[in-house]
């Protein structure tokens, strides 16, 4: 579970009901949206209670920064009732709004539970589901624009088309990505795991929780300490293979490092 308020007494009214429900396992907080954002990428919670306002980036913008689709279980936390409506857009599993009692937020729990156990139930059943997974692609591939050949940016009073294979790495920047084409850096508005969930799965990994490299723009990896490497580019940029996605690489390649 993670819980996300930039207010502390607000922080611990979760913190201490979430403490005393004996389903919940390891709790974590933080203070803002930049912090939840890379709480939620390193940790990858089931739940996560979102403040809608909070100073910097908002709780929409903990969303746009990950993308809907990479989100947990989500409960929007507030004193204000007009964000209902965007909350319900955002597919939350509910909607807290502040002051709340404890039989509302026993509700709450309730439907997160019930999902969560939905959720499970579901990733049983696709066990060893490799095939089906197979044909999803397919059908991802067979549809224009689901899996992006293109990237569509704009600058000033233009707009380029810079093909994802050209792409040597993309790197976060907040609610942005900087695209690394030969060379030159481009901004590009969109949250790093949005973007990644639309390239090629056969042609970019994530290897850190900042960066998605282009496997043809590898020269190669060096061993560092601690199970980690160091990711050496064709044109001499040097990034870190973090342990948490060193896995995921090994599974792309198919072999050990």
């Amino acid at each position: 579970m993670l819980v996300v308020d930039d207010e502390a007494p607000a922080r611990k009214r979760l913190l201490d009901l979430l403490a005393k429900d004996r389903d919940v396992g390891r709790i974590l907080e933080a203070k803002n949206g930049v912090d939840a954002v890379a709480l939620i990428q390193d940790a990858h919670p089931d739940v996560v209670f979102l403040d809608v306002q909070m100073p910097g980036v908002d709780g929409f913008g903990v969303i746009d920064a990950l993308g809907a689709e990479n989100m947990p279980l989500t409960v929007f936390v507030t004193a204000y009732d007009q964000f209902a409506l965007q909350a319900f857009e955002a597919e939350a599993v509910d909607y807290l709004l502040k002051p709340f009692g404890d039989s509302r937020y026993e509700k709450t729990m309730e439907r997160v539970k019930k999902r969560l156990n939905e959720i499970r139930a579901d990733s049983a059943s696709d066990v060893n589901s490799f095939g089906p997974e197979l044909l999803k692609l397919a059908a991802r591939r067979a549809k224009p624009g689901e899996i992006w050949n293109w990237i569509v940016v704009k600058k000033k009073d233009a707009t380029h088309l810079v093909m994802t294979q050209d792409i040597d790495w993309i790197e976060a920047a907040g609610v942005y990505v900087t695209l690394h084409v030969g060379g030159e850096e481009l901004l590009y508005r969109a949250g790093l795991a949005t973007v990644a969930s639309r390239l090629d799965p056969f042609g970019f990994v994530r290897i850190h929780r900042s960066s998605v490299v282009n496997l043809k723009s590898i020269a190669f990896l060096e061993r560092r300490s601690h199970g980690e490497f160091e990711v050496a580019l064709k044109d001499g940029t040097r990034l870190m293979l973090s342990r948490s996605y060193r896995e995921e690489v090994e599974t792309m390649l198919g072999q050990s490092l």
